[in-house]
């Protein structure tokens, strides 16, 4: 039996390399993926897109040698033509704004290849409860199914009592 596909976008590499956080709520982010990553992520074949190479290659040069490192065999899916199409379709109308055309990118790229997951934290353009819904409906439309959009947290087994 095959593994769940798994996308990765750019906050997770991001986060289990960025300095621990003094706001809570990130540090306890960046805990859980860090627990996720460590203990559970052998259960998923994982991929990632040049786009998400591209996001963790900027900033601090040494963060972003840390991130790439983090990916480096983490096969990267092509861009396509239909993933282009679909990002697209996701910027009409604004259900993504413009300047998070990336982010709908990753959707696009994460639904065309088949990913059974999108692991991020960005709660702003992807794993936004808002609009979620409408994302699925434009990726069947097009004949995708939109990957489950999750967070680590997410993923994590349950805890026993």
């Amino acid at each position: 039996m095959s593994l769940p596909r798994l996308y990765l976008e750019t906050t997770i590499p991001s986060y289990l390399t960025a300095r621990r956080s003094r706001d809570l709520r990130l540090a306890a982010h960046q805990e859980v993926t860090e627990d996720w990553w460590n203990d559970h992520r052998h259960k998923y074949d994982l991929y990632t897109s040049a786009f998400v190479r591209e996001e963790a290659a900027e900033g601090n040069p040494a963060l972003a040698a840390a991130r790439l490192a983090l990916l480096d065999n983490v096969p990267v899916l092509p861009t396509t033509e239909e993933a282009e199409d679909l990002a697209g379709k996701l910027l009409e109308g604004e259900l993504i704004p413009a300047k998070a055309a990336t982010d709908a990118f990753h959707i696009a790229t994460a639904a065309v290849h088949g990913m059974d997951f999108l692991l991020t934290w960005n709660c702003t353009h992807i794993h936004n409860l808002s609009i979620v819904r409408r994302v699925e409906r434009i990726c069947a439309a097009a004949g995708y199914v939109c990957p489950v959009i999750c967070n680590p947290d997410e993923l994590l087994p349950p805890s026993k009592p």
